[in-house]
C-alpha cells in the first residue's frame, strides 16, 4: 500500500468528537422502571454517547441467567418501545431485538460479540447490580471486561471478588452522573445557572 502526503494548515487542529460509544442496557425489563431507564437515558446524555441500546432479554435466556421465569419476550419489547417513543431524553435509542428473533437461550458473550460488531465503540454495558454479579461469574469475564467497561444501576451489597479486581472498569449510575455535575465552587458555570 502506497504512502499519500497530506497537507495540512497551519494552525489547524483535529475536529472533536461530539459524541462517543455506545451504551446497552442489557436486562429482562421485567422489574427495571421508567425511572431507572430514565436515569440510563441521562447517564448516556451525560457522558455524551452516540446512542443508547435497550437489548430486552428472550425468556429463555433470562431463566437460564436468573433463574427466574419473565413475561413474555413481545410483552417486555413493546414496553420498552413504549418508554422509547415518550421519553424526550435522549434522541438516539435504539431497542435491539436480536434476543427475540433468535427465540432461544442466548449466552452473554454471544450477545457482547454481536453488539461490539454493529455499534460504534466504545461499549459501555449498563446492568443491574445482581445481574453484574452474575456476569462476573462467568468465565470469559476478564476477557471481556478489558474490551468493555460497565456501569452499574445501584451498589452491590456485596461484590463479586472479579468485580472487586477490575474496580477501575466499572461505575455506579451515580458516580457517572455526579462526575457530570459542575461545582459551584470551582465551576463558574455552575454560577450562571
Amino acid at each position: 500500500m502506497g504512502r499519500q502526503t497530506y497537507h495540512v494548515p497551519f494552525g489547524a487542529e483535529p475536529a472533536k468528537r461530539a459524541s462517543k460509544g455506545t451504551l446497552v442496557f442489557y436486562d429482562s425489563f421485567e422489574h427495571v422502571s421508567d425511572e431507572q431507564l430514565e436515569r440510563a437515558a441521562e447517564a448516556a446524555v451525560a457522558r455524551s454517547f452516540s446512542q443508547l441500546v435497550l437489548y430486552p432479554l428472550h425468556e429463555a435466556t433470562v431463566k437460564r441467567l436468573t433463574g427466574e421465569s419473565a413475561s413474555a419476550f413481545y410483552k417486555r419489547d413493546d414496553r420498552v418501545h413504549e418508554w422509547r417513543r415518550d421519553q424526550q431524553i435522549m434522541r438516539n435509542v435504539t431497542v435491539e431485538n436480536w434476543d427475540g428473533k433468535r427465540k432461544k437461550y442466548t449466552p452473554l458473550e454471544a450477545a457482547l460479540r454481536f453488539m461490539d460488531e454493529k455499534y460504534p465503540s466504545p461499549l459501555f454495558l449498563y446492568l443491574t447490580a445482581d445481574n453484574a454479579n452474575r456476569f462476573a461469574s462467568f468465565a470469559t469475564f476478564e476477557e471481556w471486561i478489558v474490551k468493555i467497561r460497565l456501569v452499574l444501576d445501584g451498589s452491590p451489597q456485596r461484590l463479586h471478588p472479579r468485580l472487586e479486581k477490575f474496580r477501575h472498569r466499572w461505575d455506579t449510575v451515580d458516580e457517572l452522573l455526579a462526575k457530570e455535575q459542575p461545582d459551584e465552587r470551582t465551576d463558574p458555570r455552575a454560577r450562571n445557572r
